[in-house]
């Protein structure tokens, strides 16, 4: 399990996750955010320093949001 950022990062990118991750797992795509699972240690530090709200563990993602779980997925097979 891991967080995810969803569509209000989208064009948003504020960057304040990046800042405190402690294992820099957060990376940058073309429109938003993605956190890397194989990365991150679930600290939390990124949800609660998103201005906008965008990160939510995996597990609490609303129906509508488990694309984004897929979206970054995708970001990582690719990158």
């Amino acid at each position: 399990m891991s967080f995810v950022i969803t569509a209000d990062c989208i064009d948003e990118k504020a960057g304040e996750c990046l800042e405190v991750c402690p294992v820099d797992c957060i990376e940058e795509g073309h429109d938003q955010y993605y956190i890397n699972p194989r990365i991150c240690i679930d600290c939390g530090a990124c949800e609660v320093a998103c201005p906008v709200g965008a990160i939510a563990w995996e597990d609490e993602l609303r129906e509508d949001e488990k694309i984004y779980l897929e979206k970054a997925i995708q970001f990582f097979k690719n990158h």
